[in-house]
Protein backbone atom coordinates (compact mmCIF):
# COMPACT_ATOMS: atom_id res chain seq x y z
CA UNK A 1 0.00 0.00 0.00
CA UNK A 2 1.21 3.77 -1.09
CA UNK A 3 2.36 5.88 2.33
CA UNK A 4 2.12 8.91 0.27
CA UNK A 5 -1.31 10.39 1.55
CA UNK A 6 -0.86 12.93 -1.11
CA UNK A 7 -2.08 10.21 -3.76
CA UNK A 8 -5.15 8.47 -4.30
CA UNK A 9 -5.19 4.66 -5.33
CA UNK A 10 -8.67 3.25 -7.02
CA UNK A 11 -9.12 0.20 -9.21
CA UNK A 12 -8.98 1.01 -12.63
CA UNK A 13 -11.54 -2.33 -13.30
CA UNK A 14 -13.11 -4.91 -11.41
CA UNK A 15 -10.78 -7.35 -12.27
CA UNK A 16 -7.05 -5.26 -13.59
CA UNK A 17 -5.40 -2.29 -13.21
CA UNK A 18 -5.16 0.73 -10.59
CA UNK A 19 -5.17 4.57 -11.00
CA UNK A 20 -2.73 7.04 -8.78
CA UNK A 21 -4.28 10.12 -8.52
CA UNK A 22 -1.96 12.86 -7.47
CA UNK A 23 -4.36 14.82 -4.70
CA UNK A 24 -1.57 16.87 -3.04
CA UNK A 25 0.33 18.55 -6.10
CA UNK A 26 3.22 16.78 -5.92
CA UNK A 27 5.62 15.17 -8.43
CA UNK A 28 5.59 11.79 -9.93
CA UNK A 29 8.99 11.61 -9.23
CA UNK A 30 8.62 12.13 -5.51
CA UNK A 31 6.39 8.16 -5.17
CA UNK A 32 8.97 5.57 -3.73
CA UNK A 33 9.71 3.37 -6.35
CA UNK A 34 9.22 0.37 -4.13
CA UNK A 35 5.93 0.93 -3.87
CA UNK A 36 5.26 1.44 -7.82
CA UNK A 37 6.96 -1.37 -8.59
CA UNK A 38 4.86 -3.80 -6.05
CA UNK A 39 1.66 -2.40 -7.18
CA UNK A 40 2.89 -2.75 -11.00
CA UNK A 41 3.43 -6.28 -10.38
CA UNK A 42 0.09 -7.24 -8.36
CA UNK A 43 -2.04 -5.18 -10.76
CA UNK A 44 -0.26 -5.43 -14.45
CA UNK A 45 -1.79 -2.10 -15.38
CA UNK A 46 -1.31 1.67 -13.83
CA UNK A 47 -2.57 4.83 -15.03
CA UNK A 48 -0.89 7.57 -13.69
CA UNK A 49 -3.29 10.93 -13.01
CA UNK A 50 -3.30 14.62 -12.54
CA UNK A 51 -0.03 15.02 -12.05
CA UNK A 52 1.83 17.68 -13.81
CA UNK A 53 3.77 15.53 -16.69
CA UNK A 54 5.82 16.70 -19.36
CA UNK A 55 7.61 14.90 -22.09
CA UNK A 56 11.02 15.76 -19.79
CA UNK A 57 9.14 14.29 -16.93
CA UNK A 58 7.96 11.34 -18.76
CA UNK A 59 10.87 10.44 -19.75
CA UNK A 60 12.94 10.95 -16.48
CA UNK A 61 9.96 8.84 -14.58
CA UNK A 62 10.14 6.05 -17.09
CA UNK A 63 14.01 6.06 -17.15
CA UNK A 64 13.75 5.26 -13.75
CA UNK A 65 11.93 2.29 -13.62
CA UNK A 66 13.39 0.59 -17.22
CA UNK A 67 16.30 -0.12 -18.74
CA UNK A 68 17.34 -1.57 -22.22
CA UNK A 69 14.97 0.93 -24.49
CA UNK A 70 13.48 -0.60 -27.89
CA UNK A 71 13.75 2.03 -31.07
CA UNK A 72 11.32 -0.28 -32.88
CA UNK A 73 13.49 -1.68 -35.90
CA UNK A 74 11.11 -3.92 -37.58
CA UNK A 75 7.72 -2.78 -35.97
CA UNK A 76 5.19 -3.63 -37.64
CA UNK A 77 3.36 0.23 -37.96
CA UNK A 78 5.35 3.70 -38.94
CA UNK A 79 5.90 5.35 -36.18
CA UNK A 80 7.61 8.99 -35.69
CA UNK A 81 10.41 9.11 -33.76
CA UNK A 82 9.81 12.64 -30.96
CA UNK A 83 12.63 14.86 -29.68
CA UNK A 84 15.13 12.98 -31.34
CA UNK A 85 15.08 10.26 -28.61
CA UNK A 86 14.61 6.89 -31.11
CA UNK A 87 12.64 5.19 -28.06
CA UNK A 88 10.19 7.57 -27.85
CA UNK A 89 7.58 6.98 -30.36
CA UNK A 90 4.34 8.27 -31.88
CA UNK A 91 1.01 5.84 -32.20
CA UNK A 92 -0.87 8.24 -34.18
CA UNK A 93 0.55 8.32 -37.57
CA UNK A 94 -2.97 6.90 -38.82
CA UNK A 95 -6.30 6.68 -37.22
CA UNK A 96 -7.76 3.55 -37.36
CA UNK A 97 -9.39 0.82 -34.51
CA UNK A 98 -6.45 -1.40 -33.00
CA UNK A 99 -7.49 -4.46 -31.79
CA UNK A 100 -6.37 -6.10 -28.58
CA UNK A 101 -2.56 -7.37 -28.63
CA UNK A 102 0.66 -8.04 -26.56
CA UNK A 103 3.33 -5.56 -28.19
CA UNK A 104 5.53 -7.01 -30.67
CA UNK A 105 4.20 -10.94 -30.17
CA UNK A 106 5.29 -11.56 -33.89
CA UNK A 107 8.74 -11.58 -32.58
CA UNK A 108 10.27 -13.54 -30.36
CA UNK A 109 11.57 -10.71 -28.54
CA UNK A 110 8.85 -8.67 -27.52
CA UNK A 111 9.55 -5.78 -24.64
CA UNK A 112 8.24 -6.78 -20.86
CA UNK A 113 7.40 -3.42 -20.42
CA UNK A 114 5.55 -0.71 -22.27
CA UNK A 115 4.92 3.03 -21.11
CA UNK A 116 2.34 5.51 -22.96
CA UNK A 117 2.44 9.30 -22.62
CA UNK A 118 -0.64 11.74 -22.98
CA UNK A 119 0.77 14.81 -24.88
CA UNK A 120 -2.39 15.86 -25.84
CA UNK A 121 -5.44 13.96 -26.09
CA UNK A 122 -8.26 13.46 -28.92
CA UNK A 123 -11.37 15.57 -28.98
CA UNK A 124 -13.19 12.71 -28.37
CA UNK A 125 -13.15 9.30 -29.22
CA UNK A 126 -9.32 7.37 -29.54
CA UNK A 127 -9.68 5.70 -26.18
CA UNK A 128 -6.63 2.90 -25.53
CA UNK A 129 -7.72 -0.59 -24.20
CA UNK A 130 -6.76 -2.73 -22.28
CA UNK A 131 -7.47 -6.11 -20.90
CA UNK A 132 -5.85 -8.85 -18.95
CA UNK A 133 -4.58 -12.18 -20.90
CA UNK A 134 -5.01 -14.11 -17.62
CA UNK A 135 -8.89 -13.64 -17.32
CA UNK A 136 -8.86 -13.91 -21.49
CA UNK A 137 -7.69 -17.36 -20.89
CA UNK A 138 -10.41 -17.91 -18.35
CA UNK A 139 -13.17 -16.82 -20.56
CA UNK A 140 -12.11 -18.46 -23.71
CA UNK A 141 -14.72 -22.14 -24.18
CA UNK A 142 -13.06 -25.37 -23.52
CA UNK A 143 -12.95 -26.07 -26.86
CA UNK A 144 -11.08 -23.29 -27.83
CA UNK A 145 -8.80 -23.87 -24.86
CA UNK A 146 -8.02 -27.35 -26.28
CA UNK A 147 -7.71 -25.82 -30.19
CA UNK A 148 -5.09 -22.83 -28.88
CA UNK A 149 -3.10 -25.45 -26.78
CA UNK A 150 -2.55 -27.86 -29.72
CA UNK A 151 -1.89 -25.22 -32.49
CA UNK A 152 0.18 -22.57 -33.01
CA UNK A 153 -0.12 -19.45 -35.03
CA UNK A 154 1.79 -18.51 -38.29
CA UNK A 155 2.07 -14.66 -39.37
CA UNK A 156 3.75 -15.11 -43.02
CA UNK A 157 3.85 -11.75 -45.04
CA UNK A 158 6.06 -9.82 -47.55
CA UNK A 159 8.70 -6.95 -47.18
CA UNK A 160 9.31 -5.37 -50.80
CA UNK A 161 12.75 -3.65 -51.10
CA UNK A 162 11.70 -0.19 -50.01
CA UNK A 163 9.46 -1.05 -47.41
CA UNK A 164 12.40 -3.32 -45.21
CA UNK A 165 14.61 -0.37 -45.78
CA UNK A 166 11.93 1.83 -43.86
CA UNK A 167 11.16 -0.66 -41.23
CA UNK A 168 14.79 -1.94 -40.50
CA UNK A 169 16.59 1.38 -40.77
CA UNK A 170 19.13 -0.48 -43.21
CA UNK A 171 20.26 -0.77 -47.19
CA UNK A 172 22.12 -3.80 -46.29
CA UNK A 173 19.89 -7.03 -46.92
CA UNK A 174 22.13 -8.97 -44.92
CA UNK A 175 21.58 -6.91 -41.72
CA UNK A 176 17.88 -7.41 -42.23
CA UNK A 177 18.06 -11.29 -42.83
CA UNK A 178 20.10 -11.28 -39.73
CA UNK A 179 17.60 -9.13 -37.32
CA UNK A 180 14.14 -11.48 -38.51
CA UNK A 181 16.25 -14.68 -37.76
CA UNK A 182 16.73 -13.33 -33.98
CA UNK A 183 13.60 -12.43 -34.26
CA UNK A 184 12.94 -16.39 -34.53
CA UNK A 185 11.54 -15.32 -37.90
CA UNK A 186 12.22 -17.63 -40.77
CA UNK A 187 13.15 -15.63 -43.94
CA UNK A 188 13.30 -16.05 -48.07
CA UNK A 189 14.80 -13.24 -50.10
CA UNK A 190 13.94 -13.04 -53.60
CA UNK A 191 15.17 -11.47 -57.03
CA UNK A 192 13.32 -8.31 -56.81
CA UNK A 193 14.90 -7.90 -52.80
CA UNK A 194 12.24 -8.32 -51.58
CA UNK A 195 11.81 -11.07 -48.83
CA UNK A 196 9.12 -13.94 -48.03
CA UNK A 197 8.62 -14.25 -44.23
CA UNK A 198 7.02 -16.04 -41.09
CA UNK A 199 6.57 -15.85 -37.73
CA UNK A 200 5.62 -19.22 -35.52
CA UNK A 201 4.40 -18.32 -32.20
CA UNK A 202 1.70 -20.11 -29.22
CA UNK A 203 -1.61 -18.25 -29.18
CA UNK A 204 -0.78 -18.77 -24.79
CA UNK A 205 2.02 -18.08 -22.86
CA UNK A 206 2.89 -18.97 -19.07
CA UNK A 207 2.38 -16.43 -16.65
CA UNK A 208 5.63 -14.96 -15.56
CA UNK A 209 5.79 -17.24 -11.94
CA UNK A 210 4.24 -20.26 -14.44
CA UNK A 211 1.56 -20.62 -12.62
CA UNK A 212 -1.49 -19.25 -15.04
CA UNK A 213 -2.29 -19.51 -18.74
CA UNK A 214 -2.29 -16.00 -20.59
CA UNK A 215 -3.72 -15.28 -24.05
CA UNK A 216 -1.33 -12.35 -25.32
CA UNK A 217 -0.23 -12.71 -28.73
CA UNK A 218 -1.14 -9.83 -31.95
CA UNK A 219 -3.88 -12.20 -33.91
CA UNK A 220 -6.95 -9.89 -33.48
CA UNK A 221 -4.99 -7.28 -35.11
CA UNK A 222 -3.53 -9.50 -37.74
CA UNK A 223 -6.18 -11.41 -38.67
CA UNK A 224 -8.01 -8.29 -39.63
CA UNK A 225 -5.26 -6.48 -41.08
CA UNK A 226 -3.87 -9.66 -43.47
CA UNK A 227 -7.27 -11.87 -42.92
CA UNK A 228 -6.62 -14.49 -45.80
CA UNK A 229 -2.42 -14.55 -44.38
CA UNK A 230 -2.98 -15.27 -40.93
CA UNK A 231 -3.28 -19.42 -40.03
CA UNK A 232 -2.95 -22.39 -37.99
CA UNK A 233 0.59 -23.34 -38.37
CA UNK A 234 -0.48 -26.82 -40.08
CA UNK A 235 -1.88 -23.80 -42.28
CA UNK A 236 -4.93 -24.59 -41.46
CA UNK A 237 -7.65 -21.81 -41.22
CA UNK A 238 -8.11 -19.26 -38.22
CA UNK A 239 -12.03 -19.56 -39.02
CA UNK A 240 -14.22 -16.46 -38.65
CA UNK A 241 -15.91 -18.50 -35.69
CA UNK A 242 -12.79 -18.55 -33.93
CA UNK A 243 -12.52 -15.01 -34.24
CA UNK A 244 -15.75 -13.94 -33.26
CA UNK A 245 -15.52 -15.94 -30.12
CA UNK A 246 -12.52 -14.32 -29.35
CA UNK A 247 -13.65 -10.71 -30.15
CA UNK A 248 -16.86 -11.33 -27.96
CA UNK A 249 -14.24 -11.86 -24.88
CA UNK A 250 -12.41 -8.92 -25.75
CA UNK A 251 -15.67 -6.95 -25.70
CA UNK A 252 -16.94 -8.06 -22.86
CA UNK A 253 -13.52 -7.52 -20.27
CA UNK A 254 -11.92 -4.26 -22.63
CA UNK A 255 -11.51 -1.62 -19.63
CA UNK A 256 -11.51 1.64 -21.78
CA UNK A 257 -9.13 4.44 -21.31
CA UNK A 258 -10.26 7.85 -21.76
CA UNK A 259 -7.15 10.20 -22.04
CA UNK A 260 -6.05 13.30 -20.03
CA UNK A 261 -3.49 15.08 -20.91
CA UNK A 262 -0.29 14.45 -18.82
CA UNK A 263 -1.49 10.67 -18.44
CA UNK A 264 0.68 8.10 -18.29
CA UNK A 265 0.33 4.85 -18.38
CA UNK A 266 2.71 1.67 -17.34
CA UNK A 267 2.09 -1.91 -19.02
CA UNK A 268 3.05 -5.52 -18.11
CA UNK A 269 3.79 -6.74 -21.66
CA UNK A 270 3.77 -10.14 -20.55
CA UNK A 271 -0.05 -10.17 -19.41
CA UNK A 272 -1.54 -7.25 -20.47
CA UNK A 273 -3.09 -6.68 -23.78
CA UNK A 274 -3.54 -2.96 -25.29
CA UNK A 275 -5.14 -1.30 -28.35
CA UNK A 276 -6.97 1.24 -29.28
CA UNK A 277 -10.84 2.69 -30.71
CA UNK A 278 -10.64 4.21 -33.65
CA UNK A 279 -11.13 8.40 -33.87
CA UNK A 280 -11.25 11.05 -36.45
CA UNK A 281 -9.54 14.34 -35.17
CA UNK A 282 -5.52 15.59 -35.44
CA UNK A 283 -5.40 16.45 -32.02
CA UNK A 284 -4.84 13.00 -30.30
CA UNK A 285 -0.79 12.80 -29.62
CA UNK A 286 0.00 9.87 -27.57
CA UNK A 287 3.57 8.64 -27.42
CA UNK A 288 5.04 4.82 -26.49
CA UNK A 289 7.94 3.65 -25.02
CA UNK A 290 9.33 -0.21 -25.21
CA UNK A 291 11.34 -1.59 -22.62
CA UNK A 292 12.53 -4.02 -19.80
CA UNK A 293 12.03 -3.62 -16.20
CA UNK A 294 14.98 -2.14 -14.05
CA UNK A 295 13.74 -4.24 -11.24
CA UNK A 296 13.00 -8.23 -10.56
CA UNK A 297 10.24 -9.28 -12.81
Amino acid sequence: MFTNTKIEIQALSEKVGKKITNVGNISLLEIKQEEIINLFKSSGVLLFRDFENDLDTFTEFSNSLSTNFMDYTGGAFNRRIINNNATILTVNDFQDEVKLHGEMYYTNKPPLMLWFFCANPPLQDGETIVCDGQQFFDELSNSMKDLLSKKKLKFPGNYTKESWQKKFKTNDLNVVKEICQGNGMKVKTNEDESIDFQFICPAIHKSRDGKHDVFINSLLPAKKINPKLVCFDDDSEITDEIISELNEIAEKITVEISWQKGDILMIDNTRIMHGRRAFSDNQRDIYIRLCFPAFAF
